[in-house]
């Protein structure tokens, strides 16, 4: 069984007992969150297609950890010019389980 929702502006596809990485929730470790846009459900040979959301499904998640993406080099130079900028970034993310999928 895997399911098709929308987390913090992105879809992922997701199936009971997996942990991903979300842009940073505003959520505490430990705490369980629930995704009402779900956009598709598969359940063995049955397929719901929502229109665009299947009503009255979720799915219910547990937040794990809040962690740090890789670093990202921005490096930006003009040649003879001596311009040089050099900037890094580290995306924070947020690793949820997924506990259950409702619908």
């Amino acid at each position: 069984m895997f399911a098709i929702v929308t987390i913090a502006g992105q879809q992922f596809k997701v199936e009971q007992g997996q942990e991903i990485y979300v842009h940073q929730l505003a959520a505490s470790e430990g705490e369980k969150l629930s995704f009402d846009q779900v956009h598709l459900i598969q359940n063995g040979e049955s397929v719901r297609i929502g229109k665009p959301t299947i009503a009255g499904a979720k799915v219910n998640a547990t937040v794990v950890d809040h962690v740090k993406g890789d670093k990202v080099i921005i490096f930006k130079k003009k040649r003879r010019k001596g311009y040089v900028r050099k900037k890094g970034h580290r995306q924070r993310f947020t690793m949820i389980s997924i506990n259950a999928i409702v619908g």
